[in-house]
């Protein structure tokens, strides 16, 4: 009988509560980050999430787990990995 290995892959979630806190999981990395704009490496690919206001609470990137307040407009997936080691946020992009 064949034994078959099953891989789980991690989860990546996000919560948004009244568009002014955010709390994600199954993040891998902050590539830059400022009071408009966070750029995530995430399990599911880059994230790019737009707003005003907007800090960093809590980041723990060895549970995978990030904390937002700000008010937030907009959250896009992007193809893939925002991290510098596969070529900068803007060359994912504009390919």
């Amino acid at each position: 009988m064949e034994d078959k290995k099953v891989i789980k892959s991690k989860t990546q979630n996000i919560f948004i509560e009244g568009r002014e806190k955010m709390t994600l999981t199954g993040v891998k990395d902050v590539s830059s980050f400022d009071e408009n704009t966070i750029i995530l490496d995430t399990e599911m690919g880059g994230l790019v999430i737009k707003g005003t206001n907007m800090h960093i609470n809590k980041l723990n990137v060895d549970d995978g787990n990030l904390n937002i307040e700000g008010f937030i407009i907009s959250c896009s997936y992007t193809e893939k990995s925002t991290s510098k080691k596969n070529g900068s946020f803007l060359s994912s992009i504009f390919k």
